[in-house]
């Protein structure tokens, strides 16, 4: 008997159950990961956009919200203003068609590389309970652009605001099936305390990540 296969009795057993797992016991655990069921959970008695928000800012990120998305390149503009940082930045496509030119920002819509210094992504979804940003990989949506660059900055439209991570992963499922070859979560700006226990911003990634919101007020 492998280790494999002893470890696995010794676990059976102490379950009360003896012998290898028959078809019908296989069939009720492969129904009850097809069902995705969920544990219980805090009370979430919040509205999704404000503790979004709220979660995000405590995460080192910065947050402004525009009612559209045509007016995202003017916030975003005045961000690298009130910043100091460069007026030229990569994006993915979906931004591409922006008026970037009228806001003064120099923009290439392609994947990041070492040298771009502010990267600007949309995300999949964000999720209100962490204040955290899901991406998922694609050709479309290269996951370097949000990792590289010293500033992230994530257009999020607040449709796509969900409560919580739960919900997050039951949106990937229903409108892409299959997950990616990647999916990203971003919880503000890269952070570490491996040395010293003395947090350092910037470590792993982005030194900053900030938010623009798309969409009215409910």
């Amino acid at each position: 008997m492998s280790a494999r296969e002893n470890i696995l009795k010794r676990i059976r057993a102490r379950q009360g159950r003896s012998g290898a797992p028959d078809a019908a016991e296989r069939e009720a655990v492969r129904a009850h990961i097809a069902a995705h069921p969920q544990n219980p959970r805090p009370r979430a008695d919040w509205e999704p956009i404000a503790r979004f928000r709220e979660q995000a800012l405590k995460l080192a990120s910065t947050v402004e919200e525009v009612e559209n998305l045509s007016a995202a390149p003017a916030a975003i503009a005045r961000y690298l203003e009130r910043e100091r940082l460069p007026w030229q930045a990569v994006c993915w496509a979906e931004f591409a068609g922006l008026d970037w030119l009228a806001a003064g920002i120099e923009i290439a819509a392609r994947e990041a590389r070492g040298t771009d210094l502010v990267g600007i992504t949309g995300a999949f979804c964000a999720i209100a309970e962490t204040g955290t940003l899901m991406t998922v990989s694609g050709r479309e949506t290269p996951a370097a652009v949000s990792l590289l660059p010293e500033t992230h900055i994530a257009v999020v439209r607040k449709s796509r605001i969900v409560r919580g991570m739960e919900e997050a992963w039951q949106l990937m499922r229903e409108e892409l099936g299959q997950p990616p070859r990647a999916v990203t979560f971003i919880s503000g700006p890269s952070r570490t305390a491996d040395i010293e226990q003395t947090v350092t911003l910037g470590a792993h990634g982005p030194y900053r990540v900030h938010i623009v919101l798309v969409g009215r007020r409910a």
